[in-house]
């Protein structure tokens, strides 16, 4: 048996209640005090404590108060355990011994992280009026508020004006000396007109006394511009309505069987802009491209491709031996496609223009690093279309594009 069991042994025949019934009631205020300084969170009651410390006084709790007497008793002061204020309930015996047990509420608690309202007992006396509803004690609250005069100002204005009222000082308006012309001139200017005003006030400089229009008008001009004078309201000029791009006239089942057919004459396949072709019929278009060796351009642009069909183009690139050009622009090709499609770049020697741009979401910084890696190992590649958005990538891609060019400048030399 350990030395805290047998200590423990001596306070098990204790009669608590008895203990209880014989503090005065100075002795259970200070108590409650100590038992208060070991627990200031007054909070959630201990698990089934509550009931059976309710009515110590009356001999119905022998753990909890057997249990204190022999814990102060052996334990040295700073070792105890917290215990809750809480669990102890509302003390038994009389009505003094109850009123005694109310702990003073100046004191103060150690931990100071709780609220003031659950610091300390409650002090309340009196018993409520009624159910408490938040909503209408906000009204009322609102309602006080507004129906509170304002205080008059403390000092009323007595219509008093004070220092000296500003006058502005009256100027001389200067006499302008009169102008005397030849008579032809002031002859000819007296029967101008409005449109010859104009013109005039344009040849001489004063352009703030006509519009933009009116003045490149007539110094550009030799004849008279405007007809209808300085203070004309200007019209805008009517510009030619620009006509919308025709629909691409391209016919898709002759240009697969054409590319099957492996066509001398088809040496461009330009399906841009056409948005409902059937993702088979394209997968098909790029299983023909394969053993085609006459078609150099290659052009997917705004046909809504995803993922399959920038598949279907890698493989495409594998083995064809013959395409210089492809543009895949303005679809709905994720990393994931692009990433496919570099990688069959590097399997291709004969590719000199890849444009990837304006993709439907950013393919990411994985995918600008791949490209610039393409880039750097395929000498073949001299046109590339894609907006780096960052300095890394776009810093070594222009690079490999001089060396790429560069390299192609020499080739041809020879």
């Amino acid at each position: 048996m350990s030395s805290y069991q047998k200590e423990l042994e001596k306070y098990r025949d204790i009669d608590e209640d008895e203990i209880l019934r014989t503090l005065s009631p100075e002795e259970l205020e200070q108590l409650d005090c100590e038992l208060q300084e070991m627990d200031p969170e007054v909070g959630a009651p201990a698990q089934g404590t509550r009931s059976s410390l309710q009515a110590f006084g009356k001999g119905e709790g022998p753990w909890a108060a057997k249990t204190r007497a022999a814990y102060r008793a052996w334990s040295p002061k700073g070792a105890r355990e917290k215990v809750s204020v809480d669990a102890l309930g509302t003390p038994g015996g009389t009505p003094d011994q109850r009123s005694g047990l109310t702990c003073s509420p100046k004191l103060i608690p150690k931990n100071m992280l709780l609220p003031a309202g659950l610091r300390q007992r409650d002090q309340t006396k009196k018993s409520p009026t009624g159910p408490l509803d938040r909503d209408a004690l906000l009204q009322y609250l609102e309602q006080q508020a507004l129906e509170v005069k304002e205080r008059d100002d403390l000092v009323p204005f007595t219509g008093e004006k004070k220092g000296k009222p500003y006058i502005q000082p009256k100027r001389e308006i200067p006499v302008q000396e009169q102008i005397t012309l030849e008579p032809e001139l002031e002859e000819a200017l007296a029967n101008a007109t409005d449109a010859e005003m104009c013109d005039i006030a344009a040849i001489l400089g004063m352009y703030t006394l006509m519009s933009n229009k009116q003045y490149y008008d007539a110094i550009c001009s030799g004849e008279i511009c405007n007809t209808e004078g300085i203070s004309s309201v200007v019209q805008p000029d009517k510009y030619k309505p620009v006509p919308d791009e025709p629909p691409n006239p391209t016919n898709i089942e002759e240009i697969l069987k054409s590319v099957r057919n492996n066509d001398k004459e088809l040496e461009e396949v330009n399906l841009n802009n056409i948005q409902d072709i059937p993702i088979p019929m394209l997968t098909e278009l790029c299983e023909a491209m394969k053993t085609n060796t006459y078609v150099r351009s290659f052009s997917l642009v705004a046909t809504r491709s995803g993922d399959p069909i920038a598949n279907a183009v890698a493989d495409m690139l594998r083995e064809n031996r013959s395409l210089r050009s492809l543009n895949i622009e303005s679809n709905f090709i994720s990393s994931t496609g692009l990433m496919a499609v570099l990688k069959a770049v590097r399997e291709n020697a004969t590719l000199t223009e890849l444009r990837v741009d304006n993709q439907r979401q950013w393919p990411g910084d994985a995918v600008e690093m791949e490209m610039a890696t393409v880039l750097e190992q395929c000498p073949s590649i001299v046109r590339f279309g894609y907006h780096f958005t960052q300095q890394g990538p776009r810093a070594r891609a222009a690079q490999a594009m001089t060396r790429n060019n560069e390299l192609r400048r020499q080739q041809k030399k020879r």
